[in-house]
């Protein structure tokens, strides 16, 4: 629980009794490599906190080969099919356990709770959207704006835990490539 103080002060000051309402309703959960955190059509009831593991966030198909890998969340990040969350409506998508996770989760309902009884919980409520939002944007932009190389490289200057961690054919769905182009740009580089 260290870490998610440690990863929200960065942002704010919370107090004491804050701090003990927040904490009284996170959740320990530990969940195997390759369990499904949320299936498709769904409603998201949590958001978590991982202290250890990656998940990723995917459009699944029944060809498993043409999954559409868009996101990954690692070590000290809030991790929720947020949208299904903040709406709690069925997602669209899925998320995965990469690795074995170890995490703190709160329901929606006792995030509500944060909110109303706590003086950091809109303030925490509003930077965690805004940060959703400007990794958001900036997954946006990339597709938009860069090759797939740059985005390798970019990818790989940002989170080089990621290369070493994930299959190959997760990270090319997520900049956009097949398996095999990837193998391509890899060659280039090197």
């Amino acid at each position: 629980m260290v870490n998610i103080r440690t990863y929200l002060e960065k942002s704010l000051i919370i107090n004491d009794s804050d701090w003990d309402f927040f904490t009284s309703k996170l959740k320990s959960r530990s969940v195997k490599k390759r369990t499904r955190l949320l299936e498709l059509g769904a409603i998201e009831k949590h958001i978590s906190f991982l202290d250890k593991g990656i998940v990723r966030f995917f459009i699944p198909n029944d060809d498993k080969e043409k999954e559409t890998t868009f996101g990954f969340c690692f070590n000290n990040e809030f991790v929720s099919a947020y949208d299904s969350f903040l709406t709690q409506s069925p997602s669209l998508y899925e998320l995965e356990t990469l690795t074995d996770v170890e995490m703190w989760s709160m329901s929606y309902e006792d995030l509500q709770a944060v909110y109303k009884e706590t003086s950091i919980g809109n303030t925490l409520g509003r930077l965690s959207s805004e940060r959703l939002f400007l990794i958001k944007s900036k997954r946006e932009q990339s597709l938009l704006n860069e090759t797939a190389e740059e985005r390798y490289l970019n990818l790989f200057d940002e989170r080089p835990k990621l290369i070493k961690e994930i299959p190959l054919k997760y990270i090319a769905s997520y900049i956009g490539v097949t398996a095999q182009a990837l193998s391509r740009i890899r060659r280039r580089i090197t």
